[in-house]
Parts: C-alpha cells; sequence; structure tokens
C-alpha cells in the first residue's frame, strides 16, 4: 500500500508540474513572441509536434558586434503541440555546456527518435584538442529531456572533414534522417554539404564521409522523405542574403536533383534555416527571420525569429514555393 501511495502521489506531483508548464496561442508569424528564437527543427512523435529551436539571446552591445559575436546561443528550447494552435513552452532542454567538450556556445540543432530513444544532434563549439565547431549527439528517454552526452567528445570534429570554404566551422547544422530499411544518414556542413551512414546505435558514423553537389549550397540542411521521394531542403545563397532552395533523389544514395527555389529570403535576416514536418495531414515549413521587436530590441542577425507556413506539394512530387506570411498557419484573428 505504502509503494501505491508513493506511485500516486509521484504521479500527481509530476501531473502538477507538467500543468504549469507555459502556454500560449499562435497568433500568426513569428510563432514564438517573448524570445528570439532561430533554426526550428520539428519532430512528430505520437500525436504531438515538438519544435526544437537555438535561443538567440540579447546581450547589452550586441548591436555594435561588427564581425564578432552577433549570434548568443547558449541553449536550446523547445515547444509543443497538438493542433498547430495552441503550444507549451518546455523551456531550455540542452545546452552546450551539457558536453564535456563544448565551451558554451550553440548553433543549429535536430531531434530524431528511434526505439524509444531520443537523439539530439547539435552544433557547439569544442574546446580543447579541437578548438572547432563540431557535431554532438545527446540521448534521452524523452522528447524534452533530460538529455546525456554518450560519447564524451564529437560525433564529428573538424579532423574528420576538409575544411573547404569555411574552414574551422563548416561541420555545423545537423540533419539526420532513418530510412525505411532502418538504416539512418547524418546530413550537416556549411559551404560543404556533409552526408553519411549512422550505425544502428544512432551514435557513430559508420563508413566515410561524403559530399553532396548542391548549387549555391551554405548551410542548414534538412532531410525527409515523402513517397517514396527524398528531398534535401537547404539554405542556398540568394540575392546577397540566404533564401531555401532544395534537391530531390529517388534514394539516400542520389542522385540528387536540384528543383530550385522554395521560398524566398527571410525578412530583415541574412540567414534563414529550413524544417520540414507532417503534421495531422498537412505539411508545414518551419523558418526563422528577424522581425521580432522585444524589450525595444528589434530583429538582427542574432535576433531572429522562428516561423511556420503551410508547405504543399505538386503531383509529381516536387514542392510548391512558399509564401512567407504574417498569417502562418494561425486560426486566431488577433495580430
Amino acid at each position: 500500500m505504502k509503494k501505491i501511495a508513493f506511485i500516486t502521489a509521484l504521479m500527481t506531483v509530476t501531473l502538477a508540474a507538467c500543468a504549469q508548464l507555459p502556454t500560449f496561442t499562435n497568433t500568426g508569424n513569428p510563432l514564438v513572441k517573448d524570445k528570439f528564437t532561430a533554426d526550428p527543427a520539428p519532430l512528430v512523435h505520437d500525436g504531438t509536434l515538438y519544435l526544437y529551436v537555438g535561443h538567440d539571446e540579447y546581450y547589452e552591445g550586441q548591436d555594435t558586434a561588427s564581425g564578432g559575436k552577433e549570434f548568443n546561443i547558449t541553449e536550446w528550447l523547445c515547444y509543443s503541440t497538438r493542433d498547430m494552435q495552441t503550444w507549451t513552452d518546455h523551456g531550455a532542454v540542452l545546452r552546450p555546456t551539457d558536453f564535456s567538450w563544448g565551451v558554451g556556445e550553440a548553433w543549429a540543432a535536430q531531434v530524431v527518435e528511434r526505439n524509444g530513444k531520443f537523439y539530439y544532434y547539435v552544433t557547439a563549439l569544442a574546446g580543447e584538442p579541437w578548438n572547432s565547431r563540431g557535431v554532438g549527439v545527446a540521448v534521452s528517454d524523452s522528447p524534452t529531456g533530460p538529455f546525456t552526452d554518450p560519447l564524451g567528445k564529437p560525433l564529428v570534429s573538424d579532423d574528420m572533414t576538409d575544411n573547404g570554404a569555411r574552414g574551422w566551422w563548416n561541420d555545423i547544422d545537423p540533419t539526420a534522417l532513418i530510412d525505411d530499411n532502418g538504416q539512418a544518414w547524418l546530413c550537416w556542413g556549411n559551404g560543404t554539404c556533409f552526408l553519411a551512414k549512422l550505425k544502428p546505435n544512432m551514435i557513430e558514423l559508420d563508413g566515410e564521409i561524403r559530399t553532396i553537389d548542391l548549387p549555391r549550397y551554405v548551410e542548414g540542411p534538412w532531410l525527409s522523405k515523402r513517397n517514396g521521394t527524398y528531398y534535401l531542403t537547404y539554405a542556398s545563397f540568394g540575392e546577397g542574403r540566404e533564401n531555401i532552395a532544395y534537391a530531390t533523389a529517388p534514394s539516400m544514395e542520389g542522385p540528387w536533383t536540384p528543383q530550385g527555389e522554395l521560398t524566398g529570403m527571410a525578412e530583415n535576416s541574412f540567414t534563414i534555416h529550413p524544417g520540414i514536418a507532417d503534421f495531422n495531414g498537412k505539411s508545414y515549413l518551419f523558418y526563422h527571420n528577424a522581425t521580432l521587436t522585444i524589450d525595444g530590441h528589434q530583429g538582427a542577425i542574432g535576433r531572429r525569429s522562428v516561423c511556420v507556413d503551410e508547405l504543399r506539394y505538386n503531383p509529381d512530387g516536387t514542392m510548391q514555393h512558399v509564401r512567407q506570411t504574417t498569417q502562418g498557419v494561425s486560426t486566431s484573428r488577433e495580430k
């Protein structure tokens, strides 16, 4: 009886804690309005869409930064929804300092689920002996953590890839896809698009690191699959700023066929970052712009804001051009 009473009490406390998480209503783009957020990465699991983002954090003097620390992300946040309208704020679920090798600066990341485990592939600045950006992985039994580092070192470090055009920070922006045959893939890179297989344990590369030649490729790749077609959506170079383009392939082995621009440049933002999800019978494109103002601080290169619009496909499997809107997918009339 005492054991049952203890379990009941524990469940009550857990449910109470969950009930106290803050929520907000989708009132259009930007989606999150109380924080600067960037690099959206959706995950659909068990009837819920989880959205992982980097927290763009303002600091005193950021407005005058030139070639310095315009980007200031020290934690990854998570939001969730079951209907795209009411969202729950789970707060920070992982920080680069949660990795023994991380030195406190974060960039884009993505979470995927396999066999009840959640794998958080991240970009973080690695300290000695790497002294470069790298791709790490953390694991949890829950989509909202806690996440722990199973390796104690980067999954991908600078010494594993050709420096190419971007030097010591080309190993950024990981995306992962688990194919129908169970083979998992990891894709990443700035300036160069890298691709590698993952071992079944999801925390080790399996074989060679290859490259994919994509026109005007910059960064932020996103892997997805729909009706037997593979999609590699990415930030490409537009007219002085990034836009989103994509390529398709009949398999992860390629060949990858460029399909052109998916959406134009983001308002007031040099960068843009795609994240794609199929949820409740519709497809969505998440991205960021820099139109939000918080506490008098306007959007900027390091103060971005996550948005979402519906994504539609043509009968031949190509994506229809996405127009970035302020309405987004909100059903609320409040603006």
